[in-house]
């Protein structure tokens, strides 16, 4: 660490993170990664991992990797940031490795902070939920339904199951009709009914696969187009959709769901997948409420068009950890990460400059930098450019 340079310290490792560790210019800054997990996710093809369609290994980058190639060293700690103490200009991280029977906490002090954290998942409140649902956001969580989904196929395959016992084992439920949902209904749906058909030929025909959406339709933020072309092709492969349906109550064999005409219904399943979308990240609402005044978004932190913390000068956030007029995906925030880099870069070439006009005594010099100065000052704003999607 060079201490003639400022400190940029980023949370996280998500999409808005990795593009900006790796085009920050660490020539000019000291540069600090922390973060729960020490690589990146390539999430779009998270679905694909669960039912071995692509290997873990090949969507997972280690940040160690990326930060390697920078042309100054940079430290990587694998931890998680609890607090943030504006003040001070300090962080404070928790080590929450499993395998220690305590978890070390560090100070860490920063010149600009670069929250990254992205968010949670949202349960809605829907008892049971985190205790017997898998959610669809993490490698873990990619690990954890291939293995139930492969237990419930296996213990259909037993010898003496009663019919109902396989029927629920092979009822695979996937809560939520938005993009991720849809995904991985879509992408267990060729899983269990082509590639399985080969290997459990009796259980085959048998596979029943239900998603569950509370809005009137799946994909709401998509064109009337895309939604008619799924629905149509759902029902093709027998994928049954329930709209206008809400979860109640999630139990080990059963959900308890709720329909438009108020019935109550129990609905048995296998293997349920909570794809129900993001919600505030617990350090983020912690920042939020540290700045009422200014953090008044519902969901995430409140930026200005620069990606500055609305209510303090030297904190930025990007990606799912801000409330934006952009769409949370990954396009957004890698171009967000990137573009913050870019920023950062001139800030430096700002200051440098300030730094040299106060030496200069030529008043020759001191106009031409003062020109250079007013150039530098007029950083455009943040504008979001779509290369399309991958549907």
């Amino acid at each position: 660490m060079d201490p003639d340079k400022k400190t940029v310290v980023v949370l996280g490792s998500g999409w808005a993170s990795t593009s900006f560790i790796k085009k920050l210019d660490t020539r000019y800054y000291n540069l600090v990664v922390v973060s729960p997990r020490n690589y990146f996710l390539f999430t779009p093809l998270l679905p694909s991992s669960t039912v071995g369609t692509v290997n873990m290994k090949s969507i997972i980058e280690p940040i160690r990797f990326i930060t390697r190639h920078k042309k100054r060293a940079v430290q990587v700690f694998e931890a998680e940031c609890t607090a943030v103490d504006p003040a001070s200009k300090t962080i404070t991280i928790e080590d929450h490795t499993p395998e220690k029977d305590h978890h070390p906490v560090k100070s860490l002090s920063y010149d600009y902070l670069v929250i990254g954290v992205g968010a949670r998942n949202s349960t809605f409140g829907v008892p049971g939920v985190d205790k017997y649902g898998c959610f669809l956001k993490e490698a873990k969580d990619a690990r954890k339904i291939h293995n139930k989904l492969m237990d419930c196929i296996e213990n259909a395959a037993l010898p003496n199951q009663s019919p109902e016992e396989v029927n629920r084992l092979l009822h695979m439920v996937v809560v939520g009709g938005g993009a991720t949902g849809i995904e991985y209904a879509a992408e267990l749906h060729d899983f269990l009914v082509d590639d399985l058909r080969t290997w459990y030929p009796d259980l085959a025909d048998k596979i029943k696969i239900s998603l569950i959406e509370a809005l009137p339709n799946v994909l709401p933020q998509f064109s009337k187009q895309l939604i008619e072309y799924t629905e149509k092709n759902f029902q093709k492969q027998h994928i049954t959709i329930h709209t206008k349906t809400q979860v109640k109550e999630v139990h080990p064999k059963e959900l308890v769901v709720k329909k438009a005409d108020d019935s109550v219904s129990t609905m048995p399943y296998g293997l349920l997948v909570w794809a129900t979308g993001n919600t505030t990240a617990a350090l983020v609402q912690k920042l939020k409420e540290q700045f009422p005044e200014e953090q008044t978004a519902k969901k995430g932190l409140a930026v200005d068009d620069w990606l500055k913390m609305k209510g303090c000068e030297d904190i930025y956030a990007f990606g799912d950890a801000t409330h934006t007029q952009y769409a949370p995906t990954g396009q957004v925030a890698s171009q967000q990460g990137k573009y913050l880099a870019h920023q950062f870069k001139q800030m430096f070439i700002r200051d440098a400059l300030e730094a040299q006009l106060k030496k200069a005594q030529d008043e020759k010099e001191k106009e031409k930098i003062q020109k250079k100065l007013n150039h530098i000052k007029e950083i455009k704003p943040f504008q979001y450019t779509h290369h399309g999607s991958l549907w």
